[in-house]
């Protein structure tokens, strides 16, 4: 059965638009969706959760962090569910003990080299990385931080909205990829290669350097506290939120109003916006003071 679309939800990878319908069955529910939906997307539907870190239904699927492995009958290997697109009369298994086995030994690798700080890290309590590790079941890392790592990496702060800290990444390419398919800036890009690659800020020595707008799709999209807006860093993760319309000009740009008590944290865009379809200016996403100035009209005029 077709599922509604639910705006606060991830699907993993865009929506197909085809009107050709296909069936499938993962772990033995069947499943009907567009021709072209990814494995990923179809099982996000039926409301069955395959962990995912690289993938977000606002970019195009990558497939570069294999959490999201899958069995499928017929089928050798484990693969991608993000980059698999679902077929009729597919059988796909989701969860069992090899693929548990599988999604714990990798994300073994993502915490070997990241700081356990998440106690007094911006993100703990919103933090993508942090959830999936619970989804696997991860309790042990055998790998120890001697040798080559990138937990002394320095923080680059000269953007006034938000902070990059290189220690916490990941390079599951989402910053990247969402400053060019979302944005279209380019200004993000992966140095190096293999263990040495790094998210570079079009190779400039800061992110004010480089052509970046400051629009925050890289901030919304990073899956850990590697692209943190400095508000929430300062005051802590919001607790509640409010769709709202953006005040600063005509378009009618659809936010989530993220906040903690009345006081604003931040400013998320909404992804059923019709006008802006999760995605802003640096206005509207980040200068929000406006909302609680002296000077704000808060009734008619006339």
């Amino acid at each position: 059965m077709l599922q509604h679309f639910d705006p606060n939800k991830d699907y993993g990878t865009p929506a197909s638009l085809s009107e050709t319908l296909i069936t499938l069955e993962i772990d033995g529910v069947a499943v009907t969706v567009p021709e072209g939906t990814s494995v990923l997307r179809a099982a996000a539907e039926a409301d069955i959760n395959i962990p995912k870190l690289c993938a977000s239904d606002n970019l195009e699927a990558f497939g570069s962090c294999r959490i999201c492995a899958v069995e499928i009958e017929g089928r050798r290997g484990t693969p991608a569910s993000c980059t698999t697109p679902a077929e009729a009369g597919m059988k796909v298994i989701t969860q069992n003990d090899r693929l548990g086995r599988l999604r714990r030994n990798i994300m073994e690798l993502y915490i070997s080299d990241h700081p356990l700080d998440c106690l007094t890290c911006p993100s703990n309590g919103d933090c993508e990385l942090q959830d999936m590790a619970g989804a696997v079941g991860l309790r042990e890392v055998r790998y120890g931080f001697d040798g080559d790592n990138h937990l002394s990496a320095e923080k680059d702060e000269s953007n006034p909205y938000f902070t990059f800290d290189p220690s916490k990444c990941i390079v599951c390419s989402r910053c990247v990829r969402a400053c060019e398919e979302v944005q279209g800036t380019f200004a993000l890009t992966i140095d190096g290669r293999g263990f040495k690659s790094t998210v570079s800020p079009g190779q400039q020595e800061s992110f004010m350097d480089s052509e970046c707008v400051s629009c925050g799709a890289c901030v919304q999209s990073c899956p850990t506290a590697t692209l943190m807006e400095n508000n929430v860093i300062a005051k802590g993760q919001p607790e509640h939120s409010v769709v709202t319309t953006c005040a600063y000009c005509g378009v009618g740009c659809s936010f989530k109003a993220e906040m903690r008590g009345s006081e604003v944290i931040r400013m998320v865009p909404y992804k059923d916006g019709q006008a802006n379809h999760g995605h802003s200016c640096v206005k509207g996403r980040f200068a929000f003071g406006y909302a609680t100035h002296q000077d704000r009209v808060t009734q008619p005029m006339i």
